[in-house]
């Protein structure tokens, strides 16, 4: 298995690392997030670069490229922020999904209005009573001519409130078919009457926003249902795979900006007359994180690697997500031991790391969903 990059790969990290030098400097980064306010000027710059073309197909104004690549752009752009990256990578997610499930018709009207930026995409599946158990969605579609009524409420649905945002809705059409069989997905702009938003007080990533999301009679046409009708659960796990090993590149990336800093920190900063660095202490905690991030990094391009070549690798996914995000909180809370009172600063980009970290082991499934995926492959079948 050879995870040598090509040389375009190469080329394509260093032009979206010299982008986000150019585009999003420290002071830019603190400002956005001191203010809750999403970088627009910046999304500007990943669309006109194509960074959103990439993982789609040409005859839909795509580039072709494949998981791996988009890899390498998340890790990159989380370096800089994983808050940013939040919505880069939503975006991707819920477009493919248009992609593989929508018809004709949504993907020739939806995906040219993404990869132009003329349009986000933001994603509902949590509800007060369902994150993990997707399956005990209440949020409910009813058909009315040849229209849809939803009603219901959404929970932490990141970047809802963005400018032009379309929301992909799971919701429940068929309230007597078991859990999994009675969803659907419908898309639904944020501003369609009866969507109320409430952006909530996030600990971190608050650049692109969390909103809790209220339906009340809110119309849709039929032709905003994606993937058929009672076929939510399909949509809903055919890009999970591909959604794990790219987030786990962020993971990767975000672990990365706090090593810097810390390493940094930790040959300048004197005590006792030298580096705190030079002290074994130090020096050996440094060593365990640079050791838990490289193990990541090979376990993330193992699972990208194998969704590039279009082989089964649920449990090398699973794995790769587990074991980044569990090390990118231990080296974000490590760096701000390491750290000391700079990191307590709020002027420091070391907290702003630590809180952005300490959702990833809760989104995108927590640690303890990936604990359940992996035992079921063994054949552990817990409830």
């Amino acid at each position: 298995m050879d995870f040598a990059w090509t040389d375009e790969q190469e080329m394509l990290r260093d032009s979206v690392r010299k982008l986000m030098q150019a585009h999003a400097p420290a002071e830019y980064v603190r400002r956005h997030d001191r203010e809750r306010a999403f970088p627009y000027d910046l999304y500007q710059h990943w669309v006109d670069a194509g960074l959103l073309r990439l993982p789609f197909p040409e005859a839909y104004g795509g580039l072709g490229g494949s998981a791996l690549d988009l890899a390498i752009v998340v890790e990159e752009i989380s370096r800089i922020s994983a808050d940013f990256c939040m919505v880069f990578s939503g975006n991707i997610f819920c477009g493919l999904n248009i992609l593989r499930h929508g018809t004709e018709a949504q993907r020739q009207h939806w995906l040219p209005r993404l990869l132009d930026g003329r349009i986000m995409l933001s994603i509902g599946i949590s509800e007060p009573d369902a994150g993990s158990d997707v399956g005990a969605i209440r949020t409910s579609a009813k058909p009315d001519g040849d229209d849809w009524i939803i009603n219901g409420q959404k929970l932490w649905t990141t970047g809802a409130g963005l400018n032009n945002s379309l929301m992909s809705v799971y919701v429940r059409t068929d309230p007597s078919a078991s859990p999994r069989k009675g969803l659907s997905l419908f898309l639904v702009e944020n501003d369609t009457p009866g969507v109320e938003l409430r952006k909530l007080d996030m600990l971190g990533r608050r650049c692109a926003g969390t909103y809790e999301v209220f339906f009340t009679d809110v119309r849709v046409p039929a032709d905003r249902l994606v993937g058929g009708l009672n076929n939510g659960w399909t949509c809903l796990l055919s890009g999970l795979q591909f959604e794990r090993a790219v987030s786990a590149a962020g993971n990767c990336g975000g672990a990365q900006a706090i090593f810097d800093l810390v390493v940094e920190h930790a040959k300048t900063r004197r005590q006792f007359g030298q580096p705190i660095g030079e002290f074994q202490a130090i020096g050996h905690r440094l060593a365990d994180m640079q050791a838990n991030l490289e193990a990541a990094r090979v376990l993330t391009w193992r699972a990208a690697w194998k969704v590039s070549q279009n082989i089964d690798a649920l449990a090398d996914i699973t794995v790769a997500k587990l074991f980044s995000s569990e090390a990118y909180v231990k080296i974000a809370n490590d760096g701000m031991q390491i750290s000391g009172a700079f990191a307590l600063n709020a002027e420091s980009d070391m907290q702003r790391h630590f809180r952005d970290s300490r959702s990833v082991t809760i989104a995108a499934g927590t640690s303890e969903i990936q604990r359940n995926v992996l035992a079921g492959l063994m054949g552990l079948r817990g409830r």
